[in-house]
């Protein structure tokens, strides 16, 4: 009976080549889609899933009622909990970020960028497998150092590395032990470099305003993590509300009311990746929730999609099929026969559509790892488990529903030949069809939009010019007194039009904040450190008062610039000439009075999504905590720009950075890369854009075939009694323009919605309008019209003797 089955199915393939090949390659597409939004989900899903701890570590963010929520924290932070709690078994402090030097081993040398300071206990919380030594002894004294097994393999080969000294930048240190990280994790460095932060830091042991180390502490109980949180804040009152609250000469209380509290969470390692409340809360940053949902949401409405196509199109054919179910009735089929043996063929449908979907994933899988920059493979248990889980689903959905509608087929009726003027089943394809309509406008309309909002943001003025300034990192960060050197030596350089220095990145913001205090009020500022001439060569504006010069003595000493935004933070009319104090931390710690000089147009420094933050501008010496060089900034002329910068390469490595290779960055690149993530949005949305109309496409073209083929005889009657074509057109057509309008209006509230809630990520951002609606229908409309109206078009120059002979 099932080899029948198989045999009557293949028939009916072989009679509908073309629609079983829209058929299978919709549901393929469908299934492709959805498999691609898996192994995405299934990745950030994994990070920390391996570590055996998870569930009791967590990390201290703090909510700075200034800055927002920050994943750094006071150094003494961890001590003084394990002091007064009994519920924290132990902590660690570790350098925000990873750190890049180079690495000698005898006469070998390697640049390693994912370098980790850290105090000892860090294999604690990270219990990575040791292939040598052991987590107990791998940091056991101050000069080890612990690397993975690919840096083992860098630098020493075949070699054991035990016990071996090695030089990371200026450290001599000592290979205590050798990890392997095989599994995804939020800290993955090359090198883990012990460093005792209370004793080598002991200026921040007391200081409890500046915010310097990531913090991380493992619970002997995680649900006692509230009880916790309301120490941590205890501790911040006693120690930072109190003190600062004596120092301005009011209560505790009046303090906390008028320039707020660090309010403390604790965010479990095991959601850290997709559900922390900061961006950058671990070194290998944090997984784009909300990304993760709209791609494995979109994927599932083009699932959707493919499977209404195929519903719609089983049951259009199942007019075809009427007579054949209609005999095996009166010959005693059962309709529980009837049902499997369709629901048979659904599977088989299904079956081939599944191995196409995973031959289009596996040729398009390299280009996703590159569009997503990740390494997802197909090949695990639980993948396969879940593929298995989508064609379950599929054959349930796709199968079940044109099974029993054919199965309840009335045997008088399709033996009489009255079943194809039935409007039985009809109610359901049209329903579809409006899900359909519906579901591409929302592609239709929702790419519109965030091609809107992608174009606003990379077109935005931004404040400053970056196109043709080098950046250039200083991997050993220099003096200011050795800037005049390396500026008049590349001012030389053919093609080199002016140099500059700052402790700030286009698109990364400054390294330091600060904090002053300015009628009554506290006013927290990013620091931005920079040598004469910065604000010129990046053409930022000065929008009163003045710059700061090499003119003025002072300018090294105690003048500064603030921004726009500082400018309205402090409430300050006319800052020009006003005077503030501001805590210095650097090598001379002190108190600094500082004079405004300058107002700045506000620029964008962390990218176009985000508000401009308030700033402060001073040169590299008037506070000690910015007096070095981190980065170079050179405005280069255009014309012969490669041997400019191959005589800048030359200059660096002989005579600035020996030791390492030279390395820069285009400034309106670097920035570009802020907004990256949201193109990829936009590139994604667009491309399922694409196919979500293919796969509508293909079903209303078989869809309207299927209708049109039923009313060939009423067309060619039509026809015979005077009917123009125009007519015909508009009679055959009119029902798609009703149901796409119908699925038109369905969607467009879920989309305004949806959109909007989208674009709250952005601090800057478009208004949704009424055209992407508008542009969104016609677009729709347009479409739909061409494919019925070609479709019947062709219908109407038939040969009406063909229908109409036997009549």
């Amino acid at each position: 009976m099932v080899l029948n089955w198989i045999k009557i199915f293949i028939y009916h393939l072989k009679q509908n080549k073309l629609f079983s090949f829209l058929n299978v390659l919709g549901l393929s597409i469908g299934i492709a889609g959805l498999i691609f939004a898996i192994l995405y989900w299934n990745d950030e899903q994994s990070y920390n899933a391996w570590n055996p701890e998870k569930e009791s570590i967590f990390q201290v963010v703090n909510d700075q009622p200034r800055s927002g929520f920050l994943a750094y924290n006071v150094i003494p932070l961890g001590k003084t909990l394990k002091q007064n709690s009994t519920e924290v078994e132990s902590y660690c402090n570790f350098q925000p970020g990873y750190n890049g030097a180079l690495i000698v081993y005898k006469d070998k040398k390697e640049v390693v960028q994912k370098i980790l300071k850290s105090e000892g206990n860090f294999f604690f919380f990270f219990p990575f497998q040791f292939t040598n030594g052991s987590a107990k002894t791998a940091l056991k004294n101050k000069n080890n150092v612990a690397i993975s097994e690919q840096t083992a393999e860098l630098l020493f080969g075949s070699e054991n590395p035990m016990g071996e000294s090695i030089k990371i930048g200026e450290m001599n240190c000592v290979v205590g032990g050798v990890y392997k990280i095989s599994e995804k994790s939020s800290v993955t460095p090359s090198v883990v470099l012990r460093e005792e932060f209370e004793e080598n830091v002991k200026k921040n042991v007391e200081n409890w305003q500046s915010h310097t180390s990531f913090l991380v502490i493992k619970l002997k109980n995680p649900e006692r993590k509230e009880a916790i949180e309301k120490q941590i804040l205890n501790i911040y009152i006693e120690k930072q509300a109190k003190k600062a609250a004596k120092e301005k000469g009011i209560s505790t209380e009046d303090y906390i009311k008028n320039f707020g509290l660090d309010k403390p969470y604790l965010e479990s390692l095991e959601t850290a990746r997709l559900h922390s409340k900061v961006v950058n809360g671990y070194p290998e940053g944090s997984g784009n929730y909300q990304f993760l949902l709209i791609m494995l949401g979109l994927s599932i409405f083009i699932l959707i999609l493919s499977i209404v196509n195929y519903i719609n199109l089983a049951t259009a054919n199942a007019i075809k099929r009427a007579k054949e179910v209609g005999v095996r009735k009166i010959i005693g089929a059962a309709k529980s026969q009837i049902v499997f043996q369709f629901v048979l063929e659904t599977v088989i449908t299904t079956s081939f559509a599944v191995l196409f979907a995973l031959v289009i994933v596996e040729l398009f899988l390299p280009y996703y790892n590159q569009f997503l920059s990740k390494e997802l493979v197909m090949y695990s248990g639980q993948f396969y488990i879940q593929l298995l889980l989508v064609f379950i689903i599929t054959v349930l959905f796709a199968g079940i529903f044109p099974a029993i509608y054919i199965s309840n087929f009335e045997v008088l009726s399709v033996l009489k030949g009255n079943f194809s003027r039935s409007k039985k089943g009809i109610w359901l394809r049209n329903s579809m069809l409006i899900m359909q309509f519906a579901i591409a406008s929302f592609f239709i309309i929702g790419s519109y939009i965030v091609f809107q909002q992608v174009n606003f943001m990379i077109n935005k003025e931004l404040g400053f010019k970056g196109n043709q300034v080098l950046n250039i990192n200083f991997n050993e960060p220099k003096k200011p007194k050795d800037f005049d050197m390396i500026q008049n030596e590349l001012l030389k350089i053919k093609g080199v039009e002016k140099v500059s220095a700052g402790n700030f990145s286009f698109g990364y913001g400054g390294y330091f904040s600060s904090v002053f205090a300015y009628k009554g009020k506290d006013v927290e500022v990013d620091n931005m450190s920079m040598e004469f001439g910065m604000l010129d060569l990046m053409n930022i504006k000065i929008v009163e008062g003045r710059d700061i010069s090499p003119k003025f003595a002072s300018d090294t000493i105690s003048s500064v610039l603030v921004n726009q935004s500082a400018v309205k933070m402090m409430g300050e009319k006319n800052p020009i000439g006003k005077e503030f104090d501001i805590r210095d931390d650097g090598e001379n710690p002190g108190i600094r009075r500082l004079k405004i000089v300058g107002i700045v147009q506000n620029f964008n420094v962390y990218g176009p999504q985000k508000e401009i933050p308030p700033m402060l501008f001073y040169h590299l010496k008037t506070i000690s905590e910015s007096s070095f060089l981190s980065r170079l900034y050179v405005k280069i002329n255009p014309r012969n720009s490669e041997e400019t910068i191959s005589e800048i390469e030359k200059f660096w490595t002989k005579k600035i950075d020996t030791r390492y290779p030279f390395s820069y960055d285009f400034v309106d690149k670097n920035f570009a890369r802020t907004y990256s993530d949201y193109i990829s949005q936009r590139n994604l949305f667009s491309l399922l854009n694409i196919v979500v109309i293919l796969i509508a496409l293909f079903g209303l073209f078989c869809l309207a075939s299927f209708s049109i083929e039923r009313r060939m005889k009423e067309i060619a009657i039509r026809k015979t009694l005077g009917a123009e074509t125009n007519v015909l057109l508009k009679e055959l057509s009119k029902q798609y323009i009703v149901f796409c309008i119908i699925g038109f209006l369905i969607t467009l509230f879920p989309t305004y919605y949806l959109l909007n809630k989208w674009l709250e990520n952005f601090a800057y951002r478009i208004e949704i309008s009424i055209y992407p609606f508008l542009i969104g229908y016609i677009v729709l409309q347009s479409l739909t019209l061409l494919v019925v109206l070609s479709r019947a078009h062709q219908a109407t120059r038939m040969n009406v003797l063909k229908y109409l002979k036997y009549e």
